[in-house]
């Protein structure tokens, strides 16, 4: 009975092992699948490379027909191998990093001549004008904007004003949709007469949001130069996320929910009876500097803008903010060097730096956007300062050329453009809600998922 039992024990583990030989090995009928973690482990000792990643990107995902992707170099074999995965690597020191496919990110060359095929469309002022009128109503129906919803009737909170060396600041909430707030601080100039300019400062991308001292620089030295400057929070960014997650602010939808909160905006700063309706700017950075091209495109009571270290041919926005809705689908595709050349003939400052995707502004965009203002014979009311050596911020420079433009096109006066007059505000004190949020309305909503309900119905009855 023993030896019995020890022959169908052996007989179990052949026939297991001949099972598992056949069944594991690589054939057509499981397409030659293999574990995305052993690929690159593979291809790793193949070429001598190390290539890092989160567990979280190789998780679960298999390579079809993984050993008929190897080519002879590095570079074409890991093309072959990720891109059905929606996956590329970054070159860093000698290092390989696994990241996600941008789909936002361009090869230069791509983008250059991406532009060069738009720019083919059109040779004189008429021919662009048709085009422009082609992709604003486009633009506005791809953000879901066409038909604005309705504003709510309930008027803006404003907290006590703050007295400053030349300049006042108030915070002020403005309800865009039922319980959804756009937050933000007005500076103004301490003394003045008639009316002012008005100028919206979204903010971009960089940490402590319109918290940050070069939100608060630019704001103030625009107000003593005699603006009324508005620094406000993008969809669930600062403020915001009293009521949004951080999370949110990736969603598509955080793309129109931004150009409404824009509008709604310059709808309350320009019913001011101090406001000047004819001299209306905007500039932003990063992330807000695609949104301040945008708006110039869409809303044409904007009549000067400058994007800082923004736009470029190659390079769509990084944030679901600034490409989730499908604005680039317009036109037989557009992209966001064309979309900034429908402001003109409105006066426009790019500024651009040698350490981001506008390193290469001067070289391509800047010179399509000179012979789109040449249209009009307004050539030098498109200008670029770009700044080789820096990098991706908001600096003094970068404001400078703002103080500069701004001063230039909008009438303020540049000899009080002083930032050490300026006083930096602690964070708590530029909150419309409170320390805590003690303040946001009961009526306020809380979560996308309500967003979602509230837009939903708002654009139904719109239409």
């Amino acid at each position: 009975m023993k030896k019995t039992m020890q022959f169908l024990l052996l007989s179990m583990g052949c026939l297991l092992f001949v099972y598992t030989r056949l069944y594991a090995q690589q054939t057509s009928d499981s397409a030659y699948k293999r574990p995305l973690k052993a690929v690159i482990a593979d291809v790793e000792k193949k070429f001598g490379v190390q290539i890092r990643y989160n567990e979280k990107l190789v998780a679960n995902k298999y390579v079809a027909y993984a050993d008929w992707r190897y080519r002879p170099t590095l570079e074409a074999t890991l093309e072959n191998i990720l891109s059905p995965l929606d996956l590329k690597v970054k070159k860093d020191k000698g290092l390989y990093k696994l990241s996600e496919y941008e789909y936002y990110r361009w090869a230069v060359s791509d983008g250059w001549a991406e532009l060069d095929r738009i720019a083919a469309q059109y040779n004189n002022q008429q021919e662009w004008e048709q085009r422009k009128a082609q992709l604003k109503p486009c633009l506005l129906e791809a953000l879901q904007l066409a038909h604005l919803p309705a504003a709510p009737a309930s008027s803006p909170i404003i907290t006590a004003e703050r007295k400053y060396d030349g300049y006042t600041v108030r915070n002020i909430a403005i309800e865009i949709l039922p319980g959804v707030y756009i937050n933000g601080s007005l500076y103004k100039p301490a003394k003045y007469k008639g009316k002012i300019p008005v100028i919206l400062n979204p903010d971009g991308h960089w940490q402590q949001q319109r918290y940050r001292p070069d939100c608060q620089y630019r704001c103030a030295v625009l107000a003593r130069m005699g603006a009324m400057a508005f620094s406000y929070d993008l969809f669930a960014w600062g403020e915001s996320q009293l009521q949004f997650e951080e999370a949110d602010h990736r969603k598509s939808l955080s793309m129109t929910i931004q150009a409404l909160g824009s509008v709604r905006i310059l709808d309350y700063l320009l019913s001011l009876k101090d406001a000047d309706t004819s001299r209306v700017g905007i500039t932003g950075g990063s992330g807000a500097g695609s949104h301040t091209v945008l708006m110039s495109a869409v809303d044409d009571r904007i009549k000067v803008s400058a994007p800082v270290v923004a736009i470029s041919s190659y390079f769509y926005g990084g944030c679901p903010c600034e490409s989730g809705m499908p604005v680039h689908a317009c036109g037989n595709r557009t992209d966001n060097v064309e979309i900034a050349a429908m402001a003109a003939p409105h006066p426009q400052l790019l500024v651009s730096d040698g350490g981001d995707w506008t390193d290469k502004t001067p070289e391509h965009d800047f010179p399509y956007l000179q012979k789109i203002y040449t249209y009009y014979g307004k050539t030098d009311y498109v200008s670029n300062v770009h700044l080789p050596t820096e990098g991706h911020d908001f600096g003094i420079n970068k404001r400078t050329a703002v103080y500069d433009f701004m001063a230039k096109y909008l009438g303020l006066n540049r000899a009080a453009a002083d930032e050490s007059k300026i006083t930096i505000e602690q964070p708590v004190a530029m909150y419309v809600f409170g320390e805590k949020g003690e303040r946001l309305p009961a009526t306020a909503i809380h979560g996308f998922t309500q967003l979602e309900k509230v837009w939903s119905q708002a654009i139904t009855t719109a239409q």
